[in-house]
């Protein structure tokens, strides 16, 4: 045992796995906190622990992608200052409620989204995954989208896991970008839920530095892996690794509800 939780070989072998398989699902779909919260409490983390040590993955992974995208050509730097600005207003907000209030508060929320992602990915494949050579709008052409971008940050910075697919219904399906340039985006507003909220879990003593290490590295080699597949990969084929990605967390939560 080292302190409150267990690295035993299978253990910490389970939580590599999930980092990796975390990050390369979050880059190419979303939800990979879905698998790394569930980690962090199998090696004997309570719920606001993982919570805040997770931030450290979130970060990591985040920057990771991001630079892998942009490397590719495939990130809007100009759109992501106006994009991340709500987020971050709306992370800082959630961030400091998750220190007193309990995250399944908003569980019916990403439950309720998340059944509405898997549907529109269904029933209106052209509203989720927009044309390639499709001009996206900026947020000051549409205008709500700072409402539910604030929105947005407010469940990230409370609970990490699922915020992804939140995001990817905003870029895809209110900005129309399309799928490959909306996880490079989603990705950044994912690094502003590891960023602001790591600032406030750490001020409450909420992060382990060595799980969250080990996990932060394993979600760097997903990340990288999931670059490489979504530049490659076409739009339809993003779209059934999203709606797959979208019934397994929306049944998971579902059963451990």
């Amino acid at each position: 045992m080292y302190g409150t939780y267990d690295l035993s070989q299978f253990h910490l072998a389970a939580l590599i796995a999930a980092g990796i398989a975390s990050g390369f699902i979050n880059t190419v779909a979303g939800g990979g906190s879905l698998l790394t919260l569930p980690a962090l409490m199998l090696i004997g983390l309570p719920a606001d622990l993982a919570n805040g040590t997770n931030r450290l993955s979130v970060l990591a992974q985040s920057a990771s992608t991001v630079h892998g995208f942009h490397s590719a050509g495939k990130f809007d730097t100009k759109a992501a200052v106006a994009i991340l600005g709500p987020a971050v207003a709306g992370s800082l907000a959630g961030s400091v409620a998750a220190a007193w209030l309990p995250p399944g508060i908003l569980k019916p929320a990403l439950l309720v989204s998340m059944v509405a992602i898997t549907v529109l990915v269904v029933a209106r494949p052209d509203w989720m995954t927009p044309p390639e050579d499709q001009r996206p709008y900026t947020v000051a052409e549409r205008p709500s989208a700072v409402f539910w971008l604030f929105g947005v940050g407010v469940y990230g910075g409370f609970v990490q896991g699922g915020v992804g697919f939140l995001s990817l219904m905003l870029l895809c399906g209110l900005l129309r970008y399309d799928l490959v340039r909306a996880h490079a985006l989603k990705i950044a507003i994912s690094g502003v839920f590891g960023v602001v909220p790591l600032a406030v879990f750490l001020f409450a003593g909420q992060v382990l530095w060595i799980p969250g290490l080990i996990l932060a590295a394993a979600t760097v080699v997903g990340s990288r892996l999931g670059v490489r597949f979504a530049i490659g990969a076409s739009q339809q084929a993003l779209r059934w690794f999203l709606l797959v990605a979208v019934v397994v967390a929306t049944a998971a939560a579902f059963i451990k509800g």
